[in-house]
Order: structure tokens, then C-alpha cells, then sequence
């Protein structure tokens, strides 16, 4: 269902590097390159404000391409400059107080779970973690059972950076709503890889980035913000762009997500992953799920059958990230003797996941992360050269 051998002409790189590290930052598809460098060449030439007012209709389809992606309504989305400062816009913004309880899991990122820290000590409010399931994914049994009168958010991390699993975040979302909690979703692994949609899902609030899955530049991020929701988040900050100075000594935040962006920003990247959105949806995100979850897991099957290597991923569900150990040889070693032969992995160390590393007794581990564009001979490639190392 998708032309591998066109997306592949669409992504030139393919021919001198075998890329695994699309969990890290993919390879831009020529379309979004291009975008991005015509906004890049305006700049040059014009000047940067000219640019940006020549690529107005490109910025405006920004919302309309996101909104299709995630099912969601275009004044829901805002355009922010990564997936971390995506999240704390709308995490910092939620009014928690002393006594309020916020429910997380040990698959979270560091990053996430450093605010939660910061904003506990700061306001008082305590951190519960949910347990895990036989599979390892977020027990949602437990969930419903956990959640009392004073919790007040779930924040959840869907895909986690560490591994192949992928959290129920649909059905977290049917308790959050039982309940009446926020929910938060960390979608910076998922989106792009997986066919989200935010209103099956029925989360308040979605983070993510675009130089991941999306295969969109680096330095971009977005937001969904329910409408049903909006008002109830104080931005932590704001700008003459998310909100209208109305007198001396008064404001009004403007109309829907907008609020939580910034007037300056990344503008040829803006427009670099709308591209890679309307990419992404041409060759369809049910596709493109069913080939990078079928990909991974003949790299986890072929991975299994090399003596000494072991694969690491949890849940009942699995995605496009492959994490292993080969005794013997440390995973960053791994990764520098695959780079050497023009192959890109990445880490997964204790410091970005804590909470589940530490526990499992891993150190680090090797992170390998396919996509649509890669093949089966590539896994072949990779897994000879696993052995070889």
C-alpha cells in the first residue's frame, strides 16, 4: 500500500546510510526539505518579515494539515518550537494546588517527570505512579481503582523514548472521562508512526514534536488543546501574539491554541512540517502504522536469534522501536561501531527513564527505530552487522 520505492527517491539519504534512528530525528523527504529551504532562500534574499508574509498561506495550512491529522479542530492547535516546551505550555499552565494528586507512570520521560518534580515543590501537590500491567504498559484496572477526589491530572507518556511499547492511551482516556481528570498525552513518539486521533483517544491535551516520526525539521513542535478545555489553562507565559494588550492594565488572550505560542518563531520550519504532515497523510497514516510496527518486529524476531543479544521492549502492543543488548559490548559502543559502518542508532540510558531502567537493572541500550522508508533487506543488513560487532 505504499510505494517503498518512491519514498525512497523522496529521501535521497537512503542510498549512503541505513537509518534506524527515526525515534531520534528522521530523514526529511525531499518535499519538506525543499519547503524548507524556499522559506530559507526568501529569508536570504528578502528579508526574514517579507518571507514570512510571502509564505502566509503555507503558515495558515499549518492548522488545517495538523487538524486533519489528529481529528482535531484547527483553532486547537498551536505550532511551538519543540514537543517538551509543547508539553510544559499546557502541564505549567493547569492550576494545581496543596492536596491536588497527579497520576503518572514509570514509562515517563525525564523530561516530563523533571516538571512534575519541580512544580510538586514548588505547589504542594503529590506525584502517584500507576502500576504496570503483566506486559509492562500502564494497568488501567489500576487506574480507575487509584483515582480518588483530589487528582486532579493523568500525564501520560503514549510511546515511550526507552522501548517498543505503546501505552492504551484510548482506554486511559475512557477513565480520565469517567472520572473527570485532565489527561495529558505525551504523543512525541507516536504521532507519526501511528494513526493518532485525539477524539477516540479523549485526551484534554497532546504534545509532540515534528523531527521525529513526522520526518519534519528539527527545532518544530506542536500542541492540541481541547476547545472544552482551553479556558482552564493559564498560559506561563505570554506574548503580544497570545494575547491582546486592552488597556494599561489589562489583556485578553486571543481565541483558541494561539495563546500558546510564541510571535517569533521558527517560520521555514513551520512550514517544513506542515509539509511533512501533508506527506505523512498522503500516503496515509493507517499504512504507514501497519508497515513500521511489521518492520520492527522482524528486527526484534531476527535480533532474538543472535546469540548473546537480548530485546528489551514491554507492552501487549508494540511499535516502531527496537531496543537490545549484546553481552560483552556497552550499548554507546554499539552504537559508535554501527556508525562507522553508516549505520544510525541511538541510546537509551537510565537518565531519560529512570523510573522504568532503573527497576529492569539496564544501564543503557541500544535503540534501534525504523520507518515506513526502510526495508527488509536493511533489517538484514543491520542484523549481520549486530553480529559482526
Amino acid at each position: 500500500m505504499i510505494d517503498i520505492e518512491k519514498v525512497r527517491l523522496d529521501t535521497p539519504s537512503c542510498e549512503s546510510v541505513l537509518h534506524f534512528n527515526n525515534a531520534g530525528s528522521s530523514l526529511m523527504p525531499k518535499p519538506v526539505f525543499d519547503a524548507l529551504q524556499s522559506v530559507l532562500r526568501d529569508e536570504n534574499e528578502i528579508g526574514g518579515y517579507e518571507a514570512e508574509r510571502r509564505a502566509q498561506a503555507q503558515i495558515q495550512e499549518f492548522y488545517t494539515e495538523f487538524a486533519g491529522l489528529l481529528n482535531a479542530n484547527p483553532d486547537e492547535i498551536a505550532f511551538v518550537e519543540n514537543a517538551t516546551r509543547a508539553w510544559d505550555m499546557a502541564f505549567y499552565g493547569l492550576h494545581l494546588k496543596p492536596g491536588d494528586r497527579v497520576i503518572t507512570h514509570g514509562s515517563e520521560y525525564a523530561s516530563n517527570y523533571l516538571a512534575l518534580l519541580q512544580q510538586s515543590r514548588r505547589l504542594g501537590f503529590e506525584i502517584d505512579l500507576v502500576p504496570s500491567d503483566e506486559f509492562g504498559q500502564i494497568d488501567v484496572a489500576a487506574l480507575d481503582n487509584m483515582i480518588g477526589p483530589n487528582t486532579k491530572l493523568i500525564a501520560i507518556t503514549h510511546v515511550p523514548t526507552q522501548g517498543g511499547l505503546v501505552n492504551p492511551a484510548a482506554e486511559i482516556g475512557k477513565i480520565a472521562r469517567k472520572h473527570g481528570v485532565i489527561y495529558l498525552l505525551d504523543a512525541c513518539q507516536s504521532v507519526g508512526q501511528i494513526d493518532v486521533n485525539v477524539a477516540e483517544i479523549g485526551c484534554d491535551m497532546l504534545s509532540g514534536t515534528g523531527r521525529k516520526f513526522l520526518r519534519g525539521p528539527r527545532g518544530t513542535g506542536f500542541l492540541y488543546v481541547s476547545k472544552d478545555i482551553m479556558d482552564r489553562i493559564d498560559p506561563p507565559f505570554i506574548d503580544l501574539l497570545s494575547a491582546t494588550w486592552t488597556g494599561a492594565n489589562s489583556f485578553e488572550f486571543v481565541k483558541g491554541a494561539k495563546r500558546f505560542e510564541n510571535w517569533e518563531s521558527y517560520v521555514a520550519g513551520r512550514v517544513g512540517l506542515m509539509e511533512a504532515v501533508k506527506y505523512a497523510r498522503a500516503i496515509g497514516l493507517a499504512n504507514i502504522e501497519t508497515r513500521v510496527a511489521n518492520l520492527a518486529q522482524d528486527l526484534r524476531d531476527a535480533l532474538t536469534e543472535i546469540k548473546g543479544v537480548l530485546v528489551h521492549d514491554l507492552g501487549q502492543r508494540k511499535c516502531g522501536i527496537v531496543t537490545f543488548t549484546k553481552d560483552g559490548i556497552e550499548p554507546a559502543a554499539m552504537a559508535d561501531q554501527l556508525r562507522a559502518k553508516s549505520i544510525n542508532v541511538s541510546v537509551s540510558a537510565m537518565p531519560y527513564a529512570r523510573l522504568d531502567l532503573e527497576p529492569r537493572g539496564l544501564e543503557s541500550m541500544t535503540r534501534a527505530s525504523v520507518h515506513y522508508f526502510n526495508t527488509e533487506d536493511e533489517i538484514a543488513r543491520f542484523v549481520m552487522a549486530v553480529k559482526t560487532v
